[in-house]
């Protein structure tokens, strides 16, 4: 049981929560959307283990974080170090409930939270709270969050849910009033997905783009602060003794960089890593490691989908035919089972089949290398002298990039690249570091194709505008994460109309025809929704896998070893 004396005030021991599906139930479909009654989860929550106090656990990472700001662009391996060191208004937690974290409570019509037919959330704020530095936590962060992620010069990592708003007000230091310019089904996603920063040391920067605060001295409000690190080795999250919901019973979080996924459990199996992380383990170890001595192994599906990605910005792509022709000519079943060892499942768009908006009955992937070579025939692209297609000085020959080091991706190229030689198509591979891939090199576009694992959509809600919506290509905007610079009108239309739609049926509707859209343009070519397979060391209590997360460290603070 919680020891509610050592975490006052702990979300999962009290306040009521609200799920997103239950949020969905709270506007009727007539009208702007009248407002229901929602239905509230009341009562505790599975209470967590009380585990003993000190100690620390070395999570594993295959990349170094450097991005500490959370609200700009970053991937994975930055926001698992985001969750200890920052706060969000609430949180989502493994069934998809949203849990208060700096606000007292989520807002729903009966307390008074939400407003004006969905046009208007009043936020509660816990009072008492401090920044890192010792600073109050007040109402004035949470609406420079908001501000700065809408500065036009500051590159944001979303502003999905924050373009929505047509004004923040503070009435006191702890209510936040938020008015939206219509209503937006994903609000309560989107605002739990912003972390709030100090405004007391971010506003007066020159350039909130290259503050030092982003890469070198982060201050939240989080369970633990930033402690060493050793660059291109490991850094070291240590205990926030004033933390607003109790300190934490770890003294330390050791994230260690290993790049490569054999050494990674290789240090797992001798004891050197005690979690995973979001990595995992490979596939070619699963086996074994079930039968590992004093090991626990996750088995759990997760938001994310590997694909091959185009950088639809190089012409070589821009034609359907081609992107038409590769998907053909890629044997998705060999990956799935020769590398994979059949434990995914092959998937046909951007969403994973736990979904509650996925799409069963898209057209399913058919391997047939002689079909993709009559495309590429008829759309004018000839073989050359060298055995490549070309077509109007444009050869199909390119690099495709991946993290060095990742194995089964490794394999997973030289297949693929077998797979394309046989039709004409020249594929090049070019792996690279974790931090150099995934740093510019992917944020700015400036790949040509991708071998990635991409979580479209944020948490168990289908909306994806800041991954596909043309609005949101970083290269061009400055913001946003669609990195392949897909354009799409019938896309971006129907990510507008999911977002504006109340109703849960009419919502899904939208979004079967959106995945049919892109199924049918292979925007990207989706080959599985991943298998997380997550080693933790038994003894340690309170490790949930989260699907509606990017990584597992999303509740590192109830973290601890066994009392």
């Amino acid at each position: 049981m919680i020891d509610l004396d050592a975490r006052p005030e702990d979300p999962r021991s009290g306040s009521p929560s609200l799920s997103r599906r239950e949020m969905l139930g709270l506007l009727a479909t007539t009208g702007a959307g009248a407002m229901l009654a929602p239905m509230i989860r009341s009562g505790a929550v599975l209470a967590a283990e009380t585990p003993k106090k000190g100690g620390q656990i070395v999570v594993a990472l295959s990349q170094e974080p450097t991005v500490f700001n959370p609200n700009r662009p970053h991937i994975e391996v930055d926001r698992g170090v985001h969750f200890g060191l920052f706060d969000s208004l609430w949180r989502v937690d493994e069934k998809a409930q949203f849990l208060p974290n700096l606000a007292v409570e989520i807002p729903t019509v009966k307390n008074g939270g939400i407003q004006k037919n969905g046009l208007e959330y009043v936020v509660k704020l816990r009072k008492g709270v401090k920044w890192h530095d010792g600073k109050p936590f007040t109402s004035k962060d949470v609406k420079f969050t908001h501000e700065m992620i809408m500065n036009p010069k500051f590159g944001a990592y979303s502003k999905v849910g924050h373009d929505q708003v047509a004004s923040v007000e503070t009435p006191d230091e702890s209510t936040v009033r938020i008015r939206l310019k219509e209503p937006f089904a994903p609000f309560m996603t989107a605002w739990g997905d912003t972390y709030i920063v100090p405004a007391h040391i971010l506003e007066g920067v020159a350039d909130p783009n290259t503050a030092e605060f982003n890469t070198k001295s982060p201050v939240g409000t989080g369970p633990f602060r930033l402690g060493s690190r050793v660059a291109g080795d490991h850094l070291v999250l240590v205990a926030n003794p004033a933390y607003h919901m109790g300190a934490p019973a770890l003294e330390r979080v050791i994230f260690k960089y290993i790049p490569d996924l054999t050494v990674l459990y290789t240090q797992f199996k001798g004891g050197a890593v005690d979690v995973t992380g979001m990595q995992g383990i490979s596939a070619e170890f699963y086996n074994e490691a079930k039968g590992l001595p004093g090991v626990t192994v996750h088995l759990h599906y997760s938001p994310s989908v590997e694909y091959i990605y185009f950088n639809h910005g190089n012409p070589k792509f821009q034609e359907r035919a081609v992107r038409q022709a590769l998907y053909y000519a890629m044997d998705k079943k060999a990956i799935i089972d020769q590398v994979y060892y059949g434990l995914p499942k092959p998937v046909e768009g951007y969403l994973p089949p736990t979904s509650w908006a996925y799409n069963a009955e898209l057209p399913k992937h058919e391997y047939n290398p002689d079909k993709a070579k009559q495309i590429l025939e008829e759309a004018g692209w000839k073989a050359g002298g060298d055995g490549v297609r070309a077509k109007g000085g444009l050869r199909l020959s390119f690099t495709n990039a991946t993290t060095a080091g990742n194995k089964l991706r490794e394999q997973t190229q030289a297949l693929v690249q077998q797979n394309w030689k046989a039709i004409g198509v020249d594929m090049q591979i070019t792996n690279m570091p974790a931090a150099v891939i995934w740093g510019e090199y992917y944020v700015k576009s400036k790949f040509e194709t991708l071998l990635v694992g991409i979580q479209a959509s944020v948490g168990d809600d289908p909306d994806c505008l800041n991954r596909i919506h043309s609005k949101y290509i970083a290269a061009k905007t400055g913001s946003g994460r669609n990195v392949s610079q897909y354009e799409n009108p019938t896309v971006d239309k129907l990510l507008e109309d999911g977002v504006r739609e109340i109703d849960r049926a009419k919502r899904r509707a939208i979004y079967l025809k959106l995945q049919e859209v892109i199924r049918t343009d292979l925007a990207y070519l989706p080959i599985f929704s991943y298998v997380r397979i997550e080693g933790v060391k038994q003894g340690i209590v309170n490790y949930t896998p989260n699907s509606n997360t990017l990584t597992n460290s999303w509740n590192m603070y109830e973290w601890g070893w066994k009392a």
